[in-house]
């Protein structure tokens, strides 16, 4: 007997699908949008999407599920991990009055990540908040090629960097999942 959950799927067209692409709430009809700026915000759109799917319908206990010794990671400390993230990004655009970190020092926003509805509630708030507030800072520039922050960093690579950082974690939330309860697809 083995505590490997057996790999399933909703997906009924295509069985290395989440759902099927009717039910797929990241599908949308006709050609992608015009524009880079309507591109990069409709690839973070979708990957932001990936990462709520893939916490879906799990309770405290799976989101804190730990994957591998000696690794914190989670899928509850992925979407705490993204909301301290998203204000990390933020402070680059205005780093003359940063905000505070949202969980305490480095990696606390994992090592934090207990199997509590108040915590999950928590992270899911903190999260939405964040990409708000960081979304709205970043509509300030019309001009990807805007130089902000000390660094001078232009406003498209931060947009690049948002997507690089939830797609790496996307990812990883597959795998999570698919340890938890055996659930696969894109």
């Amino acid at each position: 007997m083995s505590d490997e959950p057996e790999r399933w799927t909703k997906a009924s067209v295509y069985p290395d699908m989440w759902v099927d692409p009717d039910e797929d709430p990241r599908n949308s009809e006709g050609a992608s949008p015009d524009g880079e700026l309507a591109t990069l915000q409709d690839f973070l759109t979708g990957y932001r999407m990936t990462l709520r799917m893939k916490c879906d319908g799990l309770g405290p206990q799976d989101l804190a599920r730990r994957s591998v010794p000696p690794s914190t990671m989670s899928l509850l400390g992925l979407v705490r991990h993204l909301a301290e993230v998203e204000r990390d990004w933020r402070n680059w655009i205005r780093p003359q009055d940063p905000a505070p970190k949202l969980y305490g020092a480095r990696d606390a926003d994992f090592e934090g990540a207990a199997a509590e509805q108040a915590l999950v509630e928590a992270a899911f708030s903190d999260l939405a908040r964040e990409q708000a507030e960081t979304d709205a800072a970043l509509a300030e520039y019309a001009d990807l090629g805007t130089r902000v922050g000390k660094e001078g960093t232009a406003v498209r690579e931060l947009w690049v960097h948002r997507i690089e950082e939830y797609a790496r974690h996307c990812g990883h939330a597959d795998l999570l999942r698919e340890c938890i309860d055996g659930r696969v697809g894109q």
